[in-house]
C-alpha cells in the first residue's frame, strides 16, 4: 500500500489498469460511495471494471461485517442512569462519540457478567473513569481502573466523590449501598509486565486476601500493542475469565519486521505467523484505521472543495521532493479545509516550522502545480480505492487476534457494536475461557 502523498511524484494514476483509468476518469465523487458500501447493491455506473467489481464481491464475503449487531442499551439494565437528578453527571464533559461507546460497551460488560461469574472487572486505560462509573454506580459492578497517568486517576477519584455524594443525597440508603465506587490504580502495562506483578498490584489495591477471585478484562480502544498485551494478560491469569476488547491505532502495532517475536503485536496467531499475511506494512495498517463511513458521507455530500485538500497535500509533496528531497514524507501540520482556502496559504501553514517555509511563492504556483491541483478528482478516486482495502486489512488484524485466542482454548465471538459513523473502530472481541 503506497501513500497518496506520492500520487503526483510517482504518477500513481498511470499504474492503474487501462480499463480502470478509462472508466474512473469520468467518475464523480458521489459515485464512489458504491465502492465503499458493500451493502449497496445498486451500481451507480453501468460500466464499472469487472476486476474491481470482483474485488468488491470478495471483500464483502471476507471482511468482518461492520453493521451493528442488535445490542441492548445500558439503560435497559440500569434505571439509575436515567435518574433525573443523577443522569447528567454520568455524561458530564463526555463527547457524543464517547457517550455512544460507553452506552454499548457497558451493556456488553453487563451481559458478560450475567453469563460469567466474576467478582470485579479490570478496565485498562480507564482515563477519568467514565465507563467504571456507569458500571459501578449505575449497575453495581465492582471495577478496578488501570491508568498510567496518575493525574487522570486523581481526577477520576474527585468525580467519584461528587457522584457518591449525589447518590447518598437522592437515593434511599438501601439502593445507595448497591453502588460500587471504582478503585483507581496507577500502573503502566507493557509487554514486559509480568502477570504476577499485575495480580499483586490489584490484590493490594482491592485488599484481596486470597487468590481465588475471578475478574473480567475490558479494553475500550486499546491502542497499538496494548490490545495484544491485554490478550496475553488474559491468557496468563487464571483468575481472568473473560475479555471485552476494542482495538485501535493498528499502525502503532509492533510488527514482525520491527519487534522480537515474543513482543510483537501482529501477528499473534500461529496460523498467520506461518503464512504470507504475517507481514503487514505500516501503510497498510494505517489504512485500516480510517473512518470509512464518514468519508463516504463526504463523498455523497457534494462538497467537492472539501475533497480537494487531498490534492493540496500531494501537490505539496511534489514541491518538497524538488526543493528539499531530504524532507520528503515529512509530517506536515494538519490543515482543515475551510472556505476557499488557496494552495499558497495551505502550503505555508502546513510546513510552518520547517525550512520549506523559505520557498518563494513563485516556486509554488508553477504550471506543474496548477496541473496537479486540477487533477483533484483523480486523487479522490485513488484515496477512495485505498480506503476500499481498509476493512479487509482491519479484518485480518482482528482475525489474527481471534485465531490466537482460539488456539489457546478460548470461546470467541466478535460483534459490531458501535455505529460506524460515530465510532469507526466498532468491533468488540468477546472471549471467555472454557
Amino acid at each position: 500500500m503506497v501513500s497518496f502523498k506520492d500520487f503526483y511524484v510517482k504518477d500513481h494514476w498511470s499504474k492503474f489498469p487501462g480499463s480502470w483509468q478509462q472508466v474512473l476518469e469520468n467518475v464523480m465523487p458521489e459515485d464512489l460511495c458504491y465502492i465503499l458500501d458493500f451493502n449497496n447493491n445498486i451500481a451507480t455506473l453501468q460500466t464499472w471494471p469487472l476486476s474491481l467489481l470482483t474485488l468488491r464481491v470478495l471483500f464483502k464475503e471476507l471482511c468482518i461485517k461492520r453493521e451493528e449487531n442488535e445490542i441492548r442499551s445500558i439503560y435497559h439494565f440500569s434505571s439509575l442512569l436515567q435518574h433525573p437528578k443523577l443522569k447528567e453527571i454520568f455524561v458530564k464533559g463526555v463527547k457524543r462519540k464517547k457517550r455512544h461507546e460507553l452506552e454499548f460497551m457497558a451493556s456488553t460488560c453487563v451481559e458478560m457478567c450475567q453469563n460469567v461469574a466474576v467478582d470485579f472487572i479490570v478496565d485498562f486505560g480507564a482515563g477519568v473513569g467514565h465507563l467504571a462509573r456507569v458500571l459501578g454506580f449505575g449497575c453495581g459492578i465492582k471495577v478496578c481502573c488501570i491508568e498510567m497517568q496518575d493525574q487522570l486517576n486523581k481526577q477520576a477519584e474527585e468525580i467519584d466523590k461528587k457522584m457518591m455524594a449525589l447518590i447518598n443525597k437522592y437515593l434511599p440508603p438501601k439502593q445507595a449501598k448497591t453502588c460500587q465506587t471504582p478503585t483507581h490504580v496507577n500502573l503502566c502495562i507493557t509487554p514486559a509486565t509480568a502477570p504476577e506483578a499485575f495480580l499483586q498490584k490489584i490484590q493490594k489495591s482491592l485488599k484481596l486476601r486470597k487468590d481465588d477471585y475471578k475478574f473480567g478484562i475490558v479494553g475500550l480502544h486499546s491502542c497499538g500493542d496494548l490490545a495484544a498485551v491485554l490478550i496475553q494478560m488474559f491468557l496468563h491469569c487464571k483468575q481472568a475469565k473473560f475479555i471485552n476488547l476494542v482495538g485501535c491505532c493498528y499502525m502503532k502495532l509492533s510488527a514482525k519486521d520491527t519487534a522480537n517475536e515474543t513482543d510483537q503485536g501482529y501477528p499473534l496467531s500461529q496460523y498467520l505467523s506461518q503464512r504470507s499475511l504475517s507481514f503487514l506494512s505500516y501503510e497498510a495498517r494505517e489504512i485500516s484505521c480510517h473512518a470509512i463511513e464518514m468519508y463516504k458521507q463526504r463523498l455523497a455530500g457534494n462538497n467537492y472543495d472539501y475533497l480537494k485538500i487531498h490534492s493540496f497535500r500531494a501537490a505539496a509533496e511534489r514541491i518538497i521532493a524538488k526543493h528539499y528531497p531530504e524532507l520528503r514524507h515529512s509530517g506536515l501540520k494538519s490543515i482543515k479545509h475551510c472556505g476557499n482556502i488557496q494552495f499558497e496559504e495551505y502550503f505555508y501553514r502546513a510546513v510552518s516550522g520547517l525550512p520549506l517555509a523559505t520557498i518563494p511563492a513563485e516556486n509554488l504556483l508553477t504550471a506543474i502545480t496548477q496541473k496537479d491541483l486540477s487533477r483533484w478528482r483523480q486523487i479522490v478516486i485513488y484515496y477512495t480505492l485505498r480506503l476500499f482495502f481498509g476493512p479487509l486489512i482491519e479484518s485480518i488484524i482482528l482475525y489474527d487476534r481471534i485465531l490466537f485466542l482460539v488456539e489457546n482454548g478460548c470461546i470467541v465471538d466478535i460483534k459490531s457494536v458501535f455505529e460506524a459513523t460515530i465510532s469507526p473502530r466498532n468491533h468488540i472481541i468477546i472471549a471467555g475461557k472454557r
